[in-house]
């Protein structure tokens, strides 16, 4: 089975996506992630503000299959939240790299983003 991995992103193993949009880094799950999860259901996300840290847990999806840890691709506050997840939970089903985004941080060292995986290097681990 084929998935979208659009090559603008850098990926965590873990499946979450990281794309620089100027001084922000939004945050999303993969499409390999969303499929594996089935539908979801629900999404718990901090607020924005809150501070988060490079490969540790900043959230929660719920599927009608299991519950599954985010971890966040890059340290930092964040910005922004996609607050229509909390009543449209499917659009990360929909569209995990545009509506379905999850979280936009102030990034705190570039040099996260050097840390993860190319587009390339995400499809051979998914593959």
């Amino acid at each position: 089975m084929s998935f979208e991995t659009p090559d603008d992103r850098r990926y965590l193993e873990s499946h979450e996506w990281a794309h620089r949009d100027g001084d922000a880094v939004r945050v999303g799950i993969s499409d390999f992630a969303q499929d594996e999860l089935g539908d979801v259901v629900f999404v718990e996300l901090p607020d924005a503000g809150d501070e988060v840290t490079a490969d540790e847990e900043f959230g929660v999806v719920e599927s009608i299959k299991a519950v599954s840890d985010l971890y966040a691709p890059v340290g930092g506050e964040v910005a922004a939240v996609n607050e229509a997840l909390f009543d449209a939970p499917e659009l990360v089903n929909d569209d995990p790299y545009g509506e379905g985004w999850m979280l936009e941080i102030e990034l705190d060292d570039e040099s996260d983003l050097d840390e993860l995986l190319s587009a390339a290097e995400y499809e051979d681990q998914i593959a």
